[in-house]
């Protein structure tokens, strides 16, 4: 069988415990031998495997399962090999290797001297350093602020060109309404002095 369910294992014991299906059918779907199902319902196999429900993860609804625990010539028919695990994109910290870590200082000192409008949360957030490690860089009080160079956070692979345009981004965003701010309090300091 090429389609195989996540899990095969864990999806078997799942299968044993919560339906009628055959061992057979079950290992079938699962690609697993007919005894091994057999040695998970006698509890001879996959001790500790904690079990797998396929239909919450998409790969079969509760319909196939009715339809082939109501006819045991029927096999089941896997809907979905694309699992998708999350609902929503979450962001993955990229791993740096101890040598490059000397390379974040370098590029939050980079970040400083090029996109000055970045707040120093933001180039926190974007370097993975504290922001009291930005604030210490800029005030020029880093420990070891001598040794440090800028260098293009992009090309050293730290994030991407596209993190670094939608912080730039969000900074020019937050600048035009810090400026919009600034005149709405204006014109009303005006109005309140001409009355």
């Amino acid at each position: 069988m090429t389609n195989v369910p996540l899990m095969p294992m864990a999806t078997a014991v799942w299968l044993v415990e919560n339906t009628t299906l055959t061992f057979k059918q079950i290992a079938k779907f699962c690609n697993l031998h007919e005894v091994e199902v057999q040695g998970i319902a006698d509890g001879e196999v996959a001790k500790g495997i904690m079990a797998y429900n396929p239909i919450i993860s998409g790969q079969l609804t509760k319909e196939e399962i009715e339809r082939s625990s109501s006819d045991e010539s029927k096999d089941l028919q896997i809907k979905n090999t694309d699992i998708k695990i999350s609902s929503e994109d979450k962001k993955v910290k990229k791993y740096i290797p101890l040598s490059k870590r000397q390379d974040k200082p370098d590029s939050a000192l980079w970040l400083i001297k090029n996109h000055s409008l970045l707040k120093d949360s933001q180039i926190a957030k974007l370097v993975g350093v504290t922001k009291g490690s930005v604030t210490s860089i800029k005030n020029k009080s880093y420990w070891n602020y001598n040794n440090l160079s800028p260098k293009d956070p992009v090309a050293l692979g730290i994030f991407s060109q596209k993190d670094l345009v939608e912080a730039i981004e969000k900074a020019e965003r937050r600048i035009k309404r810090e400026k919009k701010e600034k005149e709405r309090a204006k014109k009303t300091r005006e109005v309140s002095n001409n009355e």
